[in-house]
C-alpha cells in the first residue's frame, strides 16, 4: 500500500469531480447559461439535456474512483486532512482549467454564457475565480504538508473554501428574472392531451407551442405553481421564458 508520501490520486479525483458536478448543477440547470454541448450545430434541447446526464454520469464515476481509493488507502497516511484537502483544492481548480482550455476555446463545445455578447470575459472570469484561486489554494495547503499544522494556513483555506462556497450559493438563490413567463419541456411521448392537463393543473395559460407540442411557453398565475408540472411529465421548467438564458439557443 502507498504510504504517507505517495501522490494523493484520491483527493484529486474527488476535487475534479466536485469541479463537474459544481459547473453542471450551477451553470447547466439552476442558472441555465448553457448546456455541455450547446455551441454544437445539433441543439435539440433533449439531446442536450441527454449530453448533460451522461457528463453527469461521468462524473459520478470519477467520483466513485476517487471514494474508492481513499477508502483502499484509509490506513496508509494518505488521508491527512490537509493533504486531502489540498488535494481537493488542486482537483476543483484542474476542472475548470480543463473544461476552460479545452471545452471553451479547443473544442468550442460551450462557453460559460451563451447568451452574452462578451463571452469572453465570463470565461476568463470563471477561470480565474474557480480554476486559479483554488490552484492557489491547493499549491499553499501542500507547500506545507511536511510542517506542523499552520493556524493560518488553515484559515486561507478555509476563506478559499468559503468565498468559492458563496459565490455558488449566492447565485443559487438569487431570483430567476421576472418575466411572467414560464418555458417547459415534456417528455417526448406527452400527448397534447397531456400537456392541456398539465396546464390546467398548474391553472396556467397557453401562449406558445412549437409544432411537436411538448415545448410550450405558459403563463401561470399562481406563484411557484409551474414546479408542479413535473409531476405531469415535464423534463425541464425554466422561468426564464423563450428569449432568455439558455432556451435562447436551443430548439425542441
Amino acid at each position: 500500500m502507498p504510504g504517507s508520501g505517495s501522490p494523493p490520486i484520491a483527493g484529486w479525483l474527488l476535487g475534479f469531480a466536485l469541479g463537474g458536478f459544481f459547473d453542471g448543477v450551477l451553470l447547466h440547470q439552476i442558472l441555465q447559461w448553457h448546456h455541455l454541448l450547446s455551441a454544437l450545430e445539433g441543439r435539440d434541447l433533449r439531446f442536450q439535456v441527454a449530453a448533460d446526464g451522461y457528463f453527469h454520469a461521468l462524473m459520478y464515476v470519477i467520483a466513485v474512483a476517487g471514494l474508492w481509493l481513499l477508502w483502499r488507502d484509509r490506513n496508509a497516511g494518505t488521508t491527512q486532512g490537509r493533504r486531502l484537502a489540498a488535494a481537493m483544492f488542486v482537483g476543483f481548480g484542474v476542472w475548470h482549467v480543463v473544461d476552460g482550455v479545452v471545452s471553451h476555446w479547443v473544442l468550442g463545445i460551450h462557453r460559460i454564457r451563451m447568451d452574452s455578447d462578451n463571452r469572453l470575459f465570463w470565461d476568463v472570469l470563471w477561470l480565474a475565480v474557480f480554476g486559479a484561486v483554488p490552484l492557489l489554494g491547493g499549491w499553499l495547503l501542500s507547500r506545507n504538508l511536511g510542517k506542523p499544522p499552520d493556524v493560518g494556513g488553515r484559515n486561507l483555506a478555509a476563506w478559499i473554501a468559503a468565498v468559492i462556497v458563496s459565490g455558488a450559493a449566492a447565485a443559487t438563490l438569487r431570483p430567476p428574472p421576472e418575466t411572467g413567463f414560464t418555458t417547459v419541456l415534456f417528455k417526448p411521448d406527452a400527448s397534447p392531451a397531456d400537456v392541456l392537463a398539465g396546464v390546467a393543473a398548474v391553472d396556467a395559460r397557453l401562449v406558445w407551442a412549437d409544432a411537436s407540442g411538448q415545448l410550450v411557453v405558459l403563463q401561470t398565475r399562481q406563484s411557484g405553481a409551474a414546479w408542479k408540472l413535473y409531476r405531469h411529465g415535464a423534463l425541464l421548467v425554466s422561468r426564464s421564458g423563450l428569449p432568455n438564458g439558455c432556451f435562447d439557443w436551443s430548439r425542441a
